[in-house]
């Protein structure tokens, strides 16, 4: 019995089935090993198929619900050629099968949809959504908390090895206590300890422990602590704070939906994507709290898939800084993104031309700023920014002489003279920006911008509900995530179809 008989002509799985084919992914499946015993594998292929369809038709497909439907859908029996497996052979499929070339199936997909649709790629829309890792919510482990532990820990550490030369004395040997130290140290002072005084252990009742039987079990409960601080560091690493016991690579952010109610922050996963004409053109998952990290990740990984960058990256004000700024300069890119006081910028007239306002003021013929009252701002010194790639400094300028000045209350708060800090570039940048975001096809663009990138989370999360991670660490959520914009853009895909046939 063949079950594309008994299926419509205009079915969506026939027009999946073609662009599969065309897109030739079989290519990216890993070869097999042969294998004489066993029970023969399922086509993976097949397989394939059967799962980027699931997550075409639900948003996010659970493995029970492919394991389901490949007996009672006649889609995915169509696919799978009446072959049944288990949502087990999904999972493993999914987790080895498909770990290390979904990006390469991403591409190849979209290259052959972006080239029936004619995809603008010049033209790309970012936005980005905290999205919640499959974690415990009070599993959290804080960086700073940690640290403050750790150094009470050395002071112990410190008392310790104080207690201990005591009893050293008798044998002339002393060890050397230091403001930090490291477990393997710890280990190596314990195993002298113990070659010096030779030590007779004993344990149960009715047995005395002697006083150096017990420095040596504190000494090792110490390390035992200190080893742990140590590898809580070491996941946190030095871009993070925070990180989830029961997912490590989760960072806990603060999200919009906050259905506990007392504002607390979750563990979750920065997901950035850019979007060309409604289809998702590259996704990226990333443990970023900020945006304005994401931002140069995002193209990297844009021009690692197409080999060129937009010309016009179009994101919101979160994503506006110097080093965002100066990486669309030196890639060729147009300045198009907000920064963080445009809405105030555009729309408070009173801010935007307030006269005190440091941007603002004046420069003679002599090229020196000008207060607005009329006296001079002096140059004081170079102020470097924390954090920043490209080397950003602020100018600090102090003015002259503020004493008898009739707009002292409104240009200052103090009773020194007013410092201001400037960096002329990142006001040319500025306004810059504010030309090419106020012109016709900058406010075309801004407009774009909010109902693709925008709408296309509203899409993911609201109409397809995929609103959590269902995986586990950064790379099964990267892989979940690209699973799950491959299916956004073929639902895409299909709906122009729908249109044209419609229209016809």
């Amino acid at each position: 019995m063949f079950v594309a008989d008994f299926l419509d002509i205009c079915d969506p799985v026939f027009a999946f089935d073609r662009l599969m084919e065309e897109a030739e992914v079989s290519k990216y499946l890993r070869s097999r090993p042969y294998r004489r015993t066993g029970r023969p594998g399922y086509d993976r292929v097949n397989m394939l198929k059967t799962v980027l369809f699931g997550f075409m038709e639900h948003g996010y497909a659970a493995l029970r619900t492919l394991d389901d439907s490949c007996r009672v859908n006649l889609r995915h029996m169509y696919l799978m050629d009446w072959e049944t497996p288990s949502y087990g052979a999904f999972g493993y499929f999914i987790r080895e099968e498909l770990q290390g070339c979904i990006e390469e199936i991403f591409q190849a997909i979209n290259a052959c949809i972006f080239e029936k649709e004619h995809v603008d790629l010049k033209h790309l829309y970012i936005d980005g959504t905290k999205l919640e890792a499959n974690a415990n919510k009070y599993s959290f482990v804080w960086k700073k908390g940690t640290e403050k532990s750790r150094y009470k820990l050395f002071k112990k550490i410190t008392a310790l090895l104080e207690e201990m030369n005591e009893s050293l004395a008798p044998f002339g040997v002393r060890m050397e206590p230091n403001t930090e130290y490291a477990p393997e140290y710890l280990d190596l002072l314990l195993e002298r300890y113990l070659e010096v005084t030779q030590i007779t252990f004993v344990s149960g009742r009715g047995h005395h422990k002697s006083r150096e039987q017990r420095y040596c079990e504190r000494l090792t409960a110490y390390t035992k602590k200190l080893r742990e601080y140590t590898e809580k560091l070491r996941i946190c690493g030095p871009e993070r704070n925070s990180y989830s016991k029961t997912d490590r690579d989760a960072t806990f952010m603060r999200m919009k939906r906050d259905y506990m109610g007392n504002d607390q922050l979750l563990p979750a996963y920065n997901v950035q994507i850019g979007v060309a004409d409604g289809y998702i053109a590259v996704v990226d998952v990333l443990q970023y709290r900020s945006d304005m990290d994401c931002f140069i990740p995002l193209l990297q990984q844009f021009y690692d898939l197409y080999g060129f960058y937009p010309e016009f990256p179009v994101a919101d004000a979160g994503y506006g800084s110097y080093n965002n700024y100066l990486f669309c300069r030196s890639h060729g890119m147009g300045l198009y993104t907000k920064f963080p006081m445009y809405e105030r910028e555009t729309k408070d007239k009173k801010y935007s031309s307030d006269p005190f306002r440091a941007v603002n003021f004046q420069t003679n013929e002599q090229g020196e700023l000008i207060c607005p009252n009329g006296r001079r701002m002096r140059f004081s010194y170079r102020k470097a920014v924390k954090g920043n790639h490209y080397g950003r400094q602020e100018e600090v300028y102090v003015c002259e002489d503020c004493s008898d000045c009739p707009f002292a209350s409104q240009c200052k708060k103090t009773d020194q003279n007013r410092t201001i800090r400037l960096n002329q570039e990142l006001t040319d940048i500025h306004r810059e920006v504010l030309q090419n975001l106020n012109s016709i096809h900058g406010a075309l663009l801004r407009r774009n911008r909010s109902i693709q990138a925008e709408g296309t989370f509203g899409i993911m999360k609201q109409d397809r509900d995929y609103r959590r991670a269902r995986r586990r660490s950064l790379d099964f959520v990267r892989t979940e995530l690209f699973l799950v914009s491959i299916g956004h853009n073929l639902y895409k895909y299909y709906n122009n179809l729908q249109k044209l046939r419609t229209a016809a």
